[in-house]
């Protein structure tokens, strides 16, 4: 008796515990029977019953998931290969429906990699790179305080953007959300993680910056010549003034000095005729040791002022 009460015991401990199942706050739980789910979701927390031994409980995670893709390398509108890497937030909102069409949360990560993927695929190929990877629309540049208007109208114009990156991401979402939804899921948001160029872009877009930064420093360089031609024709301008100043300064200097000589040889010349005779000598015998130097003929007429002194010589005396 004692080994038949205590079969019984374990028969009805196994019963409780077999029949008894506890649903946590965080998830939500379908009871299938032999494979097919039976009544509703258990959505409330707390101690729950089932028919033992035919009954399964599947929990189903209640709180919001992450999917994190991995990189892709896709072309945008313009033919540039971008590698994009996204990431979203999902939660089941339906874990009947979930729970037929996809049965565990691994094949739902499978599911949103291949939707998640393709759609972002489609949305990239549509748009320029430059939609992708900027959000703000009306895009201003900054302008060195130094440049002038004619400096403006040679500098090129940012490409304009009609929708930004955040317009995508939600063409995105909108396109991914009703092909999600069909499997219970709920997708909450999704983001643009990283955006990189390709490998075999990176060298074209690395000699077209290096390309713009080569225009933008010639153009600093023939400014700046044209500011240094400009300061040394200032300078020349300025040394020139200068030197045509201080020569007629000197030529004035000159030709008071001059004047003033000639004043005081005048004067003292003047003083009688004797003065003055001596004066008309000394001056024509510097002419004739600056006119007669070795094999030299001079031709002069007897009457010519210059000869006077040379007619009254004696070559005999010394």
């Amino acid at each position: 008796m004692k080994a038949l009460g205590l079969i019984v015991i374990v028969a009805i401990v196994l019963l409780i515990t077999n029949s008894a199942y506890k649903v946590n706050e965080t998830e939500q739980v379908i009871i299938t029977q032999f494979g097919k789910p039976v009544g509703d979701a258990v959505t409330t927390a707390g101690l729950k019953f089932k028919i033992p031994f035919i009954q399964k409980v599947n929990p189903i995670e209640k709180r919001i998931l992450e999917w994190d893709g991995n990189p892709s390398n896709m072309p945008t509108k313009d033919k540039l290969y971008i590698a994009v890497d996204l990431f979203a937030r999902w939660r089941i909102v339906d874990p009947l429906q979930y729970l037929l069409r996809l049965r565990d949360e691994r094949s739902a990560q499978s599911r949103l990699d291949d939707i998640l993927g393709s759609e972002t695929r489609n949305a990239v190929a549509k748009h320029e790179l430059i939609e992708i990877i900027r959000t703000t629309k009306d895009r201003k540049p900054l302008l060195d305080a130094s440049l002038t208007e004619e400096d403006l109208a040679t500098l090129g114009t940012l490409v304009p953007i009609s929708k930004g990156r955040q317009l995508v991401e939600q063409e995105i979402f909108s396109s991914a959300a009703s092909k999600v939804g069909v499997f219970g899921i709920e997708l909450l948001d999704i983001r643009f993680k990283r955006i990189n160029y390709n490998e075999s872009v990176r060298p074209k877009i690395y000699d077209r910056m290096i390309s713009e930064r080569r225009q933008i420093a010639e153009r600093f360089r023939s400014e700046g010549n044209g500011e240094a031609a400009r300061i040394n024709g200032f300078r020349e301008r300025e040394l020139n003034k200068i030197q045509s100043e201080a020569y007629r300064e000197v030529e004035e200097i000159r030709g008071a000095a001059d004047a003033k000589a000639t004043e005081i040889y005048a004067e003292a010349y003047n003083k009688s005729d004797e003065s003055v005779d001596f004066y008309e000598f000394q001056k024509t015998m510097d002419m004739y040791k600056s006119v007669l130097q070795n094999n030299t003929t001079l031709m002069l007429s007897t009457e010519s002022e210059a000869f006077k002194y040379l007619k009254g010589m004696n070559p005999g005396t010394e």
